[in-house]
């Protein structure tokens, strides 16, 4: 996420009317003698936020969108491991309709409160739902998706453009478009079948599957991500867009979109992804997926840049630096995700120090200067980075750049930047594809330096106080 920008996306906490379906058939007695799956992860800032007692592995999304992005009908089919023996789960879906529920072929009941879903199905198939059984459920939905409005006021979920729209996540927004298990701690493959009008480019996550198809004035795109991802990092863009797909060194694909309107001003950044993808392998280690791009709408489109995964997305011409941002996400935050919101410095403190590194490097700039800059912005010392005071203040200043301070204390505290840098290296390969929380990287960076920093800790990362340069 862009920290240049009023960007935090949060948790929707709309009040919603309870609404029950009962669908196609009641849950008929007996069943799995397990428990409910839980209607939350305990996430410390979004408790309701991702379900318990399963794990999804697939996503397999078809979607069909109507003109002006407006309305949208779509099929989510999910399959997950059972982490537990389930007598109902739940998924989160937030504003649209809910035409048809199966678990295995067999008709759901759904309950519905707010953006909770809970299934619930009959005994015939209540030995998919043991603890290790892989299950797969069909969820059929329609209806016009909503935007979600943050407690920061700033937006996510569905976005409505002027040519169509743009589905952002971080970090409860992809519940506005598609059901599922939307917490950072469960991530999945994910295929994506998208449907809008001639003449409209569909742009998503991965690598374009085969050729557009158009028939009856319709134009179907097929997107493959195999790699993980966390449902905030999903995306969807819907709109007339300048394309283009290249190869770069080591087979990566590099797919960019970028609406005709502000094409002429984003030539020349956009180009320049393969060379920053490149440069930051060189810091971060090897590129972690098989596809990279990014996609460039009109100004005003969205209020905020985002590290959508392979390809982000921006809000009119990204500067270099923004660029180089967004991309270093594609190791902190997309690759290596965060265990809860509470993580979210892991994220953007290695990605804003990598601008500082940027600059160093290409701009004559020493990371020294630009972390001096941050020590006398007062802005940077409102709370500790690893411990925000609530979830509307997750994207704050202190998140970005008191979080770059600590990674920069870190190198400071090894004094040899070819170890730091073998540090950063290690860090993203032994948790490539995975989640992380705070505990793990002192430990980590504590195991791999032979170093006691808790003093580092205690002041940099938790302290409430500005302390001194020398301590």
């Amino acid at each position: 996420m862009d920290h240049r920008t009023p960007a935090g996306r949060r948790a929707a906490r709309a009040a919603l009317p309870l609404l029950v379906l009962a669908l196609l058939a009641p849950a008929c007695s007996g069943g799995v003698e397990g428990r409910p799956g839980a209607a939350g992860a305990r996430d410390p800032y979004f408790p309701k936020l991702g379900n318990g007692g399963y794990d999804v592995t697939h996503y397999a999304l078809t979607l069909d969108v109507g003109p002006g992005g407006r309305t949208l009908r779509g099929k989510a089919e999910i399959t997950a491991r059972a982490t537990q023996d389930l007598s109902s789960f739940n998924l989160d879906l937030a504003g649209l309709t809910v035409d048809s529920a199966t678990v295995e072929g067999r008709p759901a009941a759904v309950n519905r409160a707010g953006s909770e879903l809970t299934l619930r199905t009959d005994a015939k198939v209540e030995d998919r739902l043991r603890e290790g059984e892989t299950f797969r459920t069909i969820v059929r939905y329609s209806g016009s998706p909503k935007t979600i409005t943050d407690p920061d006021e700033s937006e996510e979920g569905w976005l409505p453009t002027d040519d169509g729209a743009v589905a952002l996540g971080e970090p409860a927004g992809s519940m506005a478009w598609f059901p599922g298990n939307h917490h950072p701690g469960d991530k999945a493959a994910y295929d994506l079948t998208v449907t809008v009008p001639k003449g409209l480019t569909a742009v998503s996550n991965g690598v374009l599957a085969g050729r557009p198809v158009t028939e009856r004035g319709r134009t179907t795109f097929r997107w493959h991500t195999a790699e993980p991802m966390a449902s905030y990092l999903a995306t969807l863009a819907v709109g007339r867009f300048e394309t283009r797909a290249s190869t770069m060194a080591g087979g990566i694909t590099v797919f960019t979109a970028v609406d005709p309107e502000v094409a002429k001003a984003s030539t020349r950044t956009v180009a320049r992804v393969p060379e920053v993808v490149a440069w930051e392998a060189e810091h971060f280690g090897p590129y972690p997926f098989s596809a990279t791009g990014a996609i460039v709408d009109r100004e005003g489109d969205a209020g905020y840049a985002l590290e959508t995964q392979n390809r982000p997305f921006f809000p009119g011409p990204p500067s270099v630096g923004l660029l180089v941002h967004e991309m270093a996400h594609q190791w902190f935050g997309d690759s290596v995700t965060p265990e809860s919101w509470r993580d979210m410095w892991l994220n953007e403190g290695p990605a804003t120090y990598a601008e500082w590194l940027w600059e160093e490097e290409k701009g004559g700039t020493p990371a020294e200067e630009s972390f001096e800059d941050a020590y006398e912005d007062e802005d940077n010392w409102a709370f500790p980075p690893a411990d925000p005071p609530s979830a509307a203040r997750i994207s704050d200043d202190p998140v970005y750049g008191r979080g770059a301070m600590v990674i920069h204390r870190i190198r400071e505290a090894v004094d040899d930047d070819q170890e730091f840098f073998a540090l950063l290296k290690g860090w993203t390969e032994k948790y490539r594809h995975g989640n992380a929380s705070t505990a793990d990287f002192t430990a980590y960076v504590e195991e791999r330096t032979g170093q006691d920093l808790s003093g580092l800790w205690k002041a940099w990362l938790y302290g409430r106080d500005r302390p001194a340069l020398d301590g």
